[in-house]
């Protein structure tokens, strides 16, 4: 009875618990990222310092929606807010000089407002007005509340849906102007991330749609959008005649797909006519910021760190796609009832059968539930929750039997390896020493970062299409020796992003010997590596199953970075910032592309000069920077160095190059093949290295590079 009756009372952290299932669901399984029409405008970093610090001048927005209206856009949506008369203003700026003449003042006077401005351009564009319902009762009480005309099927839905007392709304002339009016509250859960955007709020008694629906309804042409009620709460809304289901408040589940650079345009480069008007034709736009400075992020199942616009794009791309997630309202009674069956169970057969059997039956049970509600998920979308009746059967299931001493043990030794797979031990020690370290800022050092990835994992995760099981297997046997050898010299884990890992050095402990620490773990890697590839290939022999090597490739770089808890209130993580790391991702990139394991950034390979086997490969200018990197590739460590066959192929690698990069093109192809035979005697693949360079040479002969030719290979791709 108590674990119904918590169930029936849902908590915070059981809420929790139920919401942290659904993000996994998410995380294995996103929406896919197809072409839909949807745009971000980005008021973005390169915006701002371009056209200056927000707010911009009414009239320099007006512009932006002329070229998209010209495009022209299905609809446009302002995921921001003007509150205030625009100081820029002719008028009001003729107010503010004390020392200005009083004629010109008063011709000054009778310009149009920048406000005026934009509204006449309103008048004309399917614009919708963005606003925000705010806490507490402000702003002209007595204007009305701006929102498309409603119409309700069944209940009141009044009764149900969030309502705010008071609204950040838009000046009068504005208001007057568009064509619609949305709202773009987003209403976080408990853990502060945002899964589900309000539909519709009620802000003092009017019902006003939520920002994307108001876009559908004016894109579609229609007046009015209506909503469905009835006795539980809200089921859905319908705009242009798409149902639209909801939860029972009123709130949309968001079916977030990964974040894509394909969904934001720069509102500088809109501005300029760099964006050609096939991207912006025929798509509904949001026009919103990116920027750091302007705070606009959200947590999300898929993105600890989301401009909110992105949010409402996914809302959009949700409903045109129609790959809702669905939460019935009658979801609480299945899962009540999934309750009290698992608890009655256990209940009824530890007794007969024994802990060992019922926990084997349990664990039985554990697994049809799991799988009822993954494919529930991945076939129909349907968000059931199983966790709680099957945690409470647990919880049942442990007081009836005497070894719960020696479970909570063993969950204790499970917990600490856990941690310590992702965590050094000296940040363990050390957080746990002085717990206040845990708040936000960062302090600037000269740190090595490295980036590890799989490469080629796509074809082998193919193979594990219909075994998720299986593939989280492969990931952790892969992860777990390359995190351990990263811990064990001294490394900081960073994160985890699918197959890759990004790590670094010198923090949050001083280490005088990081870029040799950081050298010394890549190499172990790869020999870690190697071992698992001897293992699964040993395995696979023995099943008779085709076996496929995994590959990585490895960037480092060092520089100055800033480190440290960044994030928000609610929620932060320890690590590094600065375009060292941007770097060091852009090599390990770039691996791929020159056949090489482990690439080095100069600073680096400067670093670590006479301790290890490195060859200088090419001056490269990554995808995103003014200045070129000299690139190194890392064979082995001191005893690889001091090999004559190795000192026979750094000689003729120094001696290639030189030759290439005073366009010497038949010493270069000379070179090249020395230095394939002594790569070949010293047993190191460099082959797609040496076939790169063959052809960069042959196309330099046949088409003769311009005067300024420095020598310098621009990568065109991350």
């Amino acid at each position: 009875m108590a674990a119904l009756a918590i169930r029936v009372w849902d908590p915070p952290p059981v809420e929790t618990l139920r919401l942290r299932t659904f993000d996994l669901y998410q995380l294995l399984h996103p929406r896919p990222s197809t072409e839909l029409p949807v745009l971000i405008v980005d008021i973005d970093e390169e915006s701002l310092e371009k056209l200056g610090q927000w707010p911009w001048p009414r009239t320099l927005v007006a512009d932006l929606v002329v070229k998209l209206r010209d495009a022209p856009v299905a609809a446009l949506g302002f995921d921001i807010v003007f509150a205030e008369p625009d100081r820029m203003s002719p008028g009001m700026v003729a107010q503010s000089l004390m020392e200005l003449d009083e004629d010109i003042r008063k011709e000054l006077a009778k310009l149009p407002s920048n406000d005026w401005v934009l509204a006449q351009i309103l008048k004309g564009t399917r614009a919708v007005l963005g606003q925000s319902g705010h806490p507490s009762q402000i702003g002209d009480l007595d204007r009305p509340i701006r929102g498309a005309p409603l119409a309700t099927l069944g209940a009141n839905p009044s009764a149900y849906l969030y309502s705010l007392p008071g609204i950040v709304r838009n000046v009068e002339t504005l208001e007057d102007a568009a064509r619609g009016h949305g709202t773009f509250t987003l209403i976080p859960d408990n853990d502060g991330i945002v899964r589900r955007v309000p539909g519709a709020l009620v802000v003092r008694g009017k019902v006003v749609p939520s920002l994307a629906l108001d876009m559908l309804r004016v894109a579609t042409g229609q007046s009015a959008f209506a909503i469905k009620s009835d006795e539980i709460g809200i089921l859905s809304y319908i705009v242009g005649g798409v149902k639209i289901p909801a939860g029972r408040n009123g709130r949309i589940w968001v079916n977030y797909a990964r974040s894509d650079p394909k969904r934001y345009v720069s509102a500088a480069a809109v501005l300029s006519g760099e964006v050609p008007r096939s991207v912006l034709a025929n798509k509904l736009v949001l026009i919103g910021t990116s920027a750091t400075g302007l705070f606009d992020v959200k947590t999300t199942p898929l993105n600890p760190a989301m401009p909110g616009v992105e949010v409402h794009a996914q809302l959009l791309e949700t409903i045109l796609s129609q790959s809702y997630l669905k939460r019935h309202n009658n979801a609480l009674g299945a899962e009540f009832a999934m309750t009290a069956l698992v608890g009655l169970m256990v209940i009824a057969l530890v007794p007969v059968l024994g802990a060992a059997f019922t926990m084997l039956l349990g664990a039985v049970v554990e697994a049809a539930g799991i799988g009822l509600s993954w494919y529930l998920y991945v076939d129909q979308l349907i968000l059931l929750d199983v966790s709680y009746p099957l945690i409470a059967g647990l919880a049942i299931f442990v007081p009836m039997v005497f070894v719960n001493y020696f479970r909570e043990e063993a969950m204790r030794r499970q917990v600490r390896g856990a941690f310590s797979q992702y965590l050094s031990p000296e940040l363990v020690e050390q957080l746990a020493d002085d717990p206040d370290q845990l708040v936000l800022g960062g302090q600037t050092k000269v740190m090595t970062i490295l980036f590890c990835d799989a490469h080629g994992f796509t074809a082998i995760a193919e193979r594990y299409k219909d075994d998720p099981q299986g593939l989280t297997s492969l990931m952790n046997r892969l992860l777990t020796p390359l995190t351990n050898e990263i811990v064990e010299r001294r490394g900081t884990i960073d994160k985890y992003m699918g197959d890759a890992i990004m790590a670094f050095w010198n923090a949050p402990l001083n280490d005088a010997e990081h870029q040799e620490n950081a050298c010394a773990t890549a190499l172990a890697m790869i020999r870690a590596l190697e071992t698992l590839n001897s293992e699964r290939a040993a395995r696979a022999e023995v099943e008779g199953r085709d076996f496929i090597p995994l590959r990585v490739g490895i960037g480092l770089n060092t520089g100055e970075c800033v480190v440290g808890n960044f994030g928000s209130d609610l929620r932060f993580d320890y690590t590094v910032l600065g375009d060292p790391v941007n770097v060091a991702s852009r090599l390990e990139g770039q691996s791929r592309t020159y056949g090489v394991t482990i690439l080095l950034g100069g600073a680096t390979a400067g670093a670590v000069a006479g301790k290890f086997a490195m060859l200088e490969l090419d001056l490269l200018q990554v995808k995103g920077k003014d200045v070129p990197e000299t690139i190194y590739t890392l064979l082995g460590a001191e005893e690889m160095m001091n090999d004559s066959y190795f000192q026979a192929l750094s000689l003729s690698q120094d001696v290639m190059l030189k030759a290439y990069r005073r366009q010497d093109w038949d010493a270069a192809l000379v070179g090249i093949g020395a230095c394939r035979e002594n790569a070949e005697r010293l047993e190191v693949t460099l082959t797609t290295y040496y076939d790169l360079m063959v052809s960069r040479v042959r196309a330099l002969q046949e088409n003769a590079p311009e005067a300024d030719w420095d020598g310098v290979t621009r990568a065109l791709t991350k």
